[in-house]
């Protein structure tokens, strides 16, 4: 991974985040907006399996739903930020049948 998607990843998943685990994903995935998702998904996995809301009756409560809504604000907003190993115009992949270079018509004789 280079530096920039390396950085990017950075500002996405925030500086915590450790650098192997982003290098074996990105091994991996080969995009890093495949790594980015996958991280986010894992984040919003977890805070599901545990409950979004715990109180102790005049101690405390933990309220995680506006934690829960920014991870689901941040997947969505990937779409619209480019990542910088992203396919740009002149990168698009086009398949094409191949043709032979001369087509030869048969004349058949009767």
């Amino acid at each position: 991974m280079d530096v920039a998607v390396r950085a990017w990843l950075l500002a996405q998943l925030g500086p915590a985040t450790d650098i192997a685990d982003l290098d074996a994903r990105y091994a991996r995935l080969a995009s890093a907006r495949a790594v980015a998702n996958e991280v986010l998904a894992e984040r919003r996995a977890k805070l599901l399996a545990e409950p979004l809301q715990l109180t102790v009756n005049g101690v405390a409560t933990v309220d995680q739903s506006n934690n829960l809504t920014g991870l689901e604000r941040q997947i969505a907003s990937m779409e619209d930020t480019p990542a910088p190993d992203d396919p740009t115009d002149g990168d698009t992949l086009v398949i094409a049948p191949l043709q032979p270079a001369h087509h030869r018509y048969h004349h058949w004789r009767r």
